[in-house]
């Protein structure tokens, strides 16, 4: 027996129900626009770091860049980003092999490596090639990646890996990438002295070429690091090696290739070198098959 609904009226068979009154069939409303759905929350990225040569530990986030990687540690220390001359990751010496490029883990930790004393050192060019390999940090400051053995400039006690190269003969070179300040190093006269102006890591004790630091910290006070299983934010990726090779096929020059291969990188760079010679490779093998 079917119940009666308000007033003692059945509910019609198969009619809609309304919070449990039958209501007469109909038409059913067209349905409302759909509310929009909330953007899906991505993840904090939360990382740690600290100055290279002492400091607190500090957290940083929300970078996608170089610069804003550096301005975000510029704010945690109150310093201003152009004090900062590259960063490692998970070391606080200065290991070319650590330098930070690529891709950022979340578990790594980040240390910046400030300016500190400045230092002139004059240099007799008495050979083509000097010995230095030459990066830059993508925010104006080229520093030397290594050091030939046996070079001009491994003969120099004073320059080390590391300094950042500031000046030639008094020419700013701040803003310049690293294979601009290679062409100038490269055309500079033989036989004849110049002064090369270099800033150096800032160091807590020890000679300006020492690895001595504090340890690498990880304060009881400060947070672990954050565990998970993927990795931050992509900075600019290296490109692959058929990347480099196509580039190198239509580059009638090492300085055309450098710069091909600067507008691909981004942030970071090859040293001028290793630029070199992949270029002469390449051409060498298109002669061999031409």
């Amino acid at each position: 027996m079917q119940r009666a609904g308000r007033h003692g009226q059945r509910p019609p068979e198969g009619g809609p129900m309304e919070n449990g009154v039958g209501q007469e069939p109909g038409t059913p409303e067209p349905p409302g626009p759909a509310a929009p759905r909330a953007p899906r929350s991505r993840p904090r990225l939360v990382f740690h770091t600290q100055l290279a040569h002492g400091s607190p530990t500090g957290r940083i986030e929300g970078f996608t860049n170089v610069k804003e990687l550096y301005a975000k540690i510029a704010e945690v220390f109150d310093i201003s980003p152009t004090e900062i001359l590259f960063c490692t990751l998970n070391t606080h010496k200065v290991d070319m092999q650590k330098l930070l490029g690529g891709q950022i883990g979340l578990e790594d930790f980040i240390f910046a490596h400030v300016r500190g004393e400045t230092k002139e050192v004059e240099v007799t060019k008495t050979e083509d090639a000097l010995g230095l390999t030459i990066t830059d940090n993508g925010a104006g400051y080229a520093f030397i990646k290594r050091i030939k053995e046996g070079s001009i400039i491994n003969r120099l006690q004073t320059v080390c890996v590391g300094d950042s190269i500031e000046a030639i003969n008094d020419h700013t070179i701040v803003g310049c990438r690293h294979y601009e300040v290679a062409r100038m190093l490269r055309e500079l006269p033989r036989a004849q002295p110049f002064t090369l102006r270099l800033v150096q890591p800032k160091k807590a004790f020890g000679d300006p070429c020492s690895d001595a630091a504090p340890p690498d910290p990880a304060p009881a006070s400060s947070p672990a690091p954050v565990p998970a299983p993927h990795t931050g934010p992509d900075l600019p990726l290296l490109p692959t090696a058929s990347t480099m090779v196509e580039a190198a096929k239509g580059s009638p020059s090492v300085a055309q290739l450098a710069q091909g291969l600067d507008s691909v990188l981004g942030e970071f760079a090859f040293p001028q070198e290793f630029v070199a010679e992949v270029w002469a490779a390449v051409c060498h093998a298109k002669g061999n098959k031409e």
